[in-house]
């Protein structure tokens, strides 16, 4: 009887002893008198319980969230049990996101720095003044001279109507996080075979009998995802781990194999060198489906088990045994994330993991295949929605073709949509190629973009104002260069729910404003995990204090700038909110 539903935790503790007692008796007790905790006060609160079903926003996994809100406050979470991602489970952070929507440190309200000193501004105001000085550069310089830095937090909606607005006003130069986290694995893996995803989802590696990690310390970096790692260990299958430190992610490894920083294709190739020596190949796989093997098998040939020990640090039986545990445990995965990525030979990490799993047989299979873990929420959706500097929407490039075909999907004449853009054309391999055409500066090039001189850039004029929306600078390298970027621009456009580093990194005492974006949580859409779920998001509570959607931000400035007619044509709008729907 002590778990009665009008306890408290202090109460509890205090009737059992000691929080170490209380924890026995609990460990004790049967499932089904295992409950929910609630607050001693919350069955007295007023006002009906409704409850908002969303998905965390710190990793790619999706874990379920669901919220319980009363007169408009989030009250409660709980992990949602029906979802075949967590399960039920949320690690710490996914524990903690109703603090992101209910944070102390919110910003509450448009501001902008003069003078050395942030004053409080209004929307109006705000767009006024951002609209007017793009719209003079933009006559001055041409529009590749306003960078529109996008978002992996938006949704994938959001990252939609964000590639179309940079295409309303007339440049490439858009882009988002994945260009850091994972360019390397979408060149990499689709110069393998085709496509640069995840190939299989994290609850089919329940059936892997082999989990071969490199670069990926989930049970840190995407802690319920491991959960499905763990299952498959239940279910007979092998783990290993592959990392210059002994992680967390090791410590529940069949086999660990510590090797040296950077030597990833080496051990990799050291790897392959036993599986064609013993012939563990999937010789059919192989015949059927997979080109230039042959060529692989001429470069591994030199990585014998000497060579890939002085290379990597591995002594040879260590080597062979993980070739030997991935040939005879099949279907085998293959899991890396940034540890992998991060690399300057990035690409060549991923197109040998890829030939590994080509080798053995491994790919277009339930429990096989490349489990690529992502960082952000919504890394692959807004990848998938053309937040790129190289793409359209659905990967559709930069071609006439492909601009063509979206300018019919948006009912917009084409020679509009061209007309927006700068008129002058680049060098070509054949022909003169139009702006249009050609690749926008990447995110991790924007700092170039900035500092380097006019006639080094394949553009009218250099950048001259930077909207950072939705991405903060601390996960890009180069940071004095960065500063000195930053402080070289003309206006600098954060939009954030949180002030970032952005705001306080550049020395200048004007030209920056902060625009309050709301969470994912006071929005709703649709969201794509590493493994390409596609789950939608209900609007948990309505916006806080003066933030705005990230959409209804963009019709605003679209009004400004003169193109919201094209920007939501045939999109609903009300309240300058275009609707999701």
């Amino acid at each position: 009887g002590f778990l009665g539903k009008s306890i408290d935790r202090r109460a509890f503790l205090k009737r059992t002893g000691l929080a170490a007692g209380g924890a026995a008796v609990a460990i004790g007790l049967p499932a089904k008198m295992m409950r929910r905790a609630d607050a001693a006060d919350a069955a007295a609160a007023d006002g009906d319980t409704v409850i908002k079903k969303s998905v965390c926003t710190h990793c790619s996994v999706g874990c379920g969230v669901i919220a319980e809100v009363q007169n408009g406050v989030w009250t409660g979470q709980e992990p949602d049990f029906d979802s075949p991602f967590n399960l039920g489970a949320h690690c710490a952070k996914g524990a903690s996101v109703r603090e992101h929507g209910h944070g102390e440190k919110r910003l509450k309200y448009p501001m902008k720095k003069v003078g050395g000193k942030w004053e409080r501004v209004s929307w109006d105001q705000a767009i006024d003044e951002i609209g007017d000085k793009i719209l003079e550069i933009r006559e001055r310089a041409g529009p590749d001279s306003v960078y529109w830095l996008g978002s992996a937090k938006f949704s994938n909606e959001q990252a939609y109507l964000y590639r179309k607005y940079a295409a309303m006003w007339g440049t490439n130069n858009v882009d988002h996080q994945a260009r850091i986290c994972h360019s390397t694995t979408v060149a990499g893996v689709a110069n393998t075979w085709g496509y640069g995803a995840m190939t299989n989802s994290y609850n089919d590696m329940h059936l892997s009998k082999a989990m071969f990690f490199i670069g990926s310390n989930a049970a840190e970096a995407h802690p319920v995802a491991m959960q499905h790692v763990l299952r498959a260990k239940e279910n007979g299958g092998k783990l290993i781990v592959c990392d210059p430190r002994f992680t967390r992610t090791a410590a529940h490894a069949d086999q660990f194999i510590r090797f040296r920083p950077g030597t990833d294709v080496p051990l990799i190739w050291g790897v392959l060198w036993h599986i064609f020596e013993n012939n563990w190949t999937d010789e059919e796989f192989i015949r059927q489906r997979v080109f230039g093997m042959e060529d692989v098998r001429k470069e591994v040939a030199n990585w014998t088990p000497d060579v890939v020990e002085s290379v990597t640090g591995v002594p040879g039986d260590q080597v062979r045994q993980a070739a030997q545990t991935m040939a005879e445990n099949k279907p085998g995965t293959i899991v890396w994330c940034m540890g992998g990525t991060q690399h300057h030979v990035g690409n060549n990490n991923t197109r040998a993991y890829c030939i590994l799993q080509l080798a053995l047989g491994n790919v277009g299979v339930a429990g096989g295949g490349a489990n690529i873990f992502r960082g952000h929420d919504n890394v692959q959706g807004a990848t998938d929605f053309g937040v790129l500097s190289d793409s359209l929407p659905g990967y559709y490039g930069l071609a006439e073709g492909s601009w063509k075909h979206w300018c019919r999907v948006w009912d917009l004449d084409f020679e509009w949509v061209k007309s927006r853009f700068d008129q002058g054309a680049y060098e070509g391999k054949d022909a003169p190629v139009p702006v249009m055409n050609t690749n926008g500066i990447t995110v991790s090039r924007w700092i170039d973009g900035v500092l380097e001189a006019k006639e080094n850039i394949a553009q009218k004029d250099t950048i001259k104002a930077m909207f950072m929306w939705g991405h903060a600078p601390n996960s890009q390298t180069r940071g004095p260069e960065m500063k000195k970027a930053m402080e070289t621009l003309e206006l600098l456009v954060i939009v954030d729910p949180y002030p970032t580093h952005s705001a306080v990194l550049p020395d200048r005492d004007d030209g920056i404003y902060l625009l309050p974006a709301c969470t994912q949580y006071e929005t709703y859409g649709s969201v794509t995990a590493s493994n390409r779920s596609l789950q939608w998001r209900e609007k948990i509570i309505e916006p806080l204090f003066e933030s705005l959607p990230d959409h209804t931000i963009m019709y605003k400035f679209a009004k400004k700038l003169g193109f919201a007619e094209q920007f939501t044509k045939h999109i609903k709008v009300e309240n300058d909110e275009p609707s999701i729907e």
